[in-house]
């Protein structure tokens, strides 16, 4: 049952745009050197229907189905107090952004490489290696901002389509001129939808563009900022795995999905300049992060009655 309700709504949750703005091709200028300008016309209309934004219902829809798949394939970490903790942390972060509405879910899958994934509407996941991995709060917060970059951008949802174009190829084109709406009045996905969803499930195992990488991880610093957190860090869980070798098997996924560390940490260090070198200071919740995620130390056992010593024997 949808991977039992998207694990009942991951656990119930535990407890600038910027647009485009390029040139517009202007049909009414060449109008007396065109025979039949719907012959023009037409295909245009259609390229632009094709390449519309999906509805808010549509990216709920694409991004449940993708949520799904991903935990047929990993299960939720069985660790009630760090699935809490992570909703927490990241909901204070996503009521900072300008997608607030949103019913974000954030949880943390039980898998010991070191990553983190976002699908559209937001589902944001982390996985139990790269939490585990983490010496603070501030840590967590860059990452789960990271992620929510994506979801605020719909950078999944551009790849979506663009990789739709390619593998589905006219019948993708024809079927988002034709359709109504991606998700039908019961909640389930249009056949085309589903497919769509499919490839963003791919998503998870290959690369976004390198750009859409680089915005996520510029806003993913100013979000954290926002909500309080020390913002640097973002770059500190980048430094960290920038140590680790390529081909160590718990980072060769961040590796293959993700634009190489230095590069990253290059273009954070050009922007976070003294403005951000201000907000050094803001905390980092290292103990809060500790407290919650150290499991505490086992009770000593009982004595057994084999062990407790032998009563001694009166007289």
């Amino acid at each position: 049952m949808k991977k039992t309700m998207i694990a009942i709504a991951m656990l119930m949750s535990i407890a600038s745009s910027q647009s485009w703005a390029g040139g517009q091709f202007d049909f009414g200028k060449f109008a007396d050197k065109i025979n039949d300008v719907k012959k023009i016309a037409e295909p245009a209309k259609k390229i632009i229907d094709a390449i519309r934004d999906f509805s808010e219902e549509e990216e709920l829809g694409i991004g449940q189905e993708m949520a799904s798949n991903l935990l047929g394939a990993a299960p939720l970490y069985a660790n009630e107090p760090a699935q809490r903790y992570v909703n927490l942390v990241g909901h204070v972060l996503a009521a900072n952004t300008e997608r607030a509405g949103l019913e974000w879910h954030f949880a943390v899958i039980d898998d010991m490489e070191l990553n983190a994934f976002a699908a559209p509407g937001g589902y944001v996941f982390i996985s139990k290696g790269l939490l585990l991995s983490m010496r603070n709060e501030a840590e967590l917060a860059g990452v789960l901002s990271h992620e929510i970059a994506h979801v605020l951008k719909r950078h999944q949802l551009v790849a979506i389509k663009n990789n739709a174009r390619t593998a589905l190829g006219a019948d993708f084109v024809a079927g988002m001129v034709e359709k109504k709406s991606g998700v039908s009045s019961n909640g389930q996905l249009s056949p085309l939808f589903h497919q769509l969803a499919l490839i963003g499930t791919k998503l998870f195992v290959s690369k976004l563009d390198q750009e859409d990488e680089l915005e996520a991880d510029r806003m993913g610093i100013v979000i954290a900022a926002r909500a309080g957190y020390n913002p640097f860090g973002l770059p500190s869980v980048l430094q960290a795995l920038q140590s680790v070798k390529p081909d160590h098997t718990g980072v060769a996924l961040m590796f293959k999905t993700h634009p190489p560390f230095d590069l990253r940490l290059e273009k954070l260090s050009q922007l976070m300049t003294q403005a951000f070198e201000q907000l050094d200071n803001q905390p980092d919740l290292a103990d809060r992060f500790k407290a919650t995620l150290t499991p505490p130390a086992p009770a000593p056992e009982p004595a057994s009655a084999s062990k407790l010593p032998a009563k001694k024997k009166t007289k």
